[in-house]
């Protein structure tokens, strides 16, 4: 079978202050504005290949508009198009910018993805073009600033109909998934288009609005970096959500925190690489520290919101049906 999608290459969030986030990602975050065209901003890590890795995009409220693959080749692109629209899903053509020819639809769980080949590769210029010929651009000189993308974590009412979905149609490898120790409730599962332990995320959503995002991460080098990002958040004013610790799925080391928009991001590192091609995914429980694996301390509530907002009578204000929720927060529970 063809592998049709190489890996995670840029994600489209919305936000009511473009600016504001703006401000927050070049300034604390450490990315760059690299182009505004139609009220969107384009930003990118230091390290990342292409021309952007990030979208700020006008809207009402944080939300994903879109996450991106970039394909195999411009074959698995068509490939993927034909399995697509065999599944019953109604894609739209289109020129990306500086992607070129992209095609974009609408998951069965409501998720906007994008799917392109052609990319326009970063060009440095000179007085931030790198003295390592393999990295395309100097190190970005804010602490802590991540290298480049690294994957998103959505949220969905059927986290294993979803990872199947996904795993049948586009071919993610499924690597692990979360069941509860008190139901046999899927809560979290990771899907990968390469050798990572995931570039996308899958946790449960009770909430009815469909298509929302929990979270989408960026990378950095080592441990010590992350440490070095949470100190300068921390010395700045911008309080941390969850972390640094590490994830017993994946073995990432994170932390969490928010942009104006309250949309969050996630920084990680370390982890392992799989290059087995018929692995076979591994249940957790969170009694075995799938979250944290040190096991020695609560996930916060906040953790349990995704975006845009929940609505609907049968949710909550974060989106989790209160006996989901009760487990959810316990100390060992899975969120990566």
């Amino acid at each position: 079978m063809i592998k049709l999608l190489a890996h995670l290459s840029y994600v489209a969030i919305t936000t009511p202050d473009v600016d504001a986030s703006v401000e927050f990602y070049t300034t604390h975050v450490g990315l760059t504005e690299v182009a505004r065209e139609d009220g969107r901003v384009y930003l990118r890590c230091w390290g990342d290949y292409y021309s952007y890795s990030v979208v700020v995009v006008p809207g009402d409220e944080p939300a994903l508009e879109t996450m991106a693959w970039r394909t195999s080749s411009p074959e698995a692109l068509d490939e993927a198009a034909r399995r697509l629209e065999a599944a019953g899903v109604e894609i739209e053509w289109f020129d990306g910018y500086k992607i070129g020819r992209a095609l974009r639809f609408v998951g069965p769980w409501g998720h906007p993805m994008t799917l392109h080949w052609d990319v326009e590769r970063h060009q440095a210029p000179g007085h931030v073009a790198s003295i390592y010929p393999d990295r395309p651009e100097k190190r970005s000189k804010v602490a802590g600033a991540p290298r480049q993308l690294d994957h998103v974590t959505i949220a969905t009412s059927d986290v294993d109909g979803f990872a199947a979905w996904y795993n049948e149609v586009l071919g993610f490898r499924i690597m692990a998934r979360t069941v509860l120790d008190e139901a046999p409730l899927s809560v979290f599962s990771v899907l990968t288009t390469n050798e990572k332990s995931h570039d996308l995320g899958v946790v449960l959503d009770g909430s009815s609005r469909a298509g929302r995002v929990n979270h989408y991460a960026f990378w950095v080098d080592t441990y010590e970096e992350l440490l070095i990002a949470a100190d300068t958040l921390m010395e700045h004013d911008i309080p941390i959500e969850y972390g640094p610790s590490i994830h017993g799925i994946g073995e990432q080391t994170f932390l969490y925190y928010r942009e104006p928009s309250t949309m969050r991001i996630e920084l990680n590192t370390g982890g392992y690489r799989n290059y087995v091609p018929d692995w076979t995914p591994n249940t957790w429980k969170p009694s075995q520290g799938s979250s944290n694996f040190y096991r020695n301390g609560a996930m916060p509530m906040s953790m349990t919101e995704s975006f845009p907002p929940a609505d609907g009578p049968s949710a909550t204000e974060e989106g989790v049906p209160e006996e989901i929720r009760a487990a959810l927060i316990n100390p060992y529970t899975q969120h990566g």
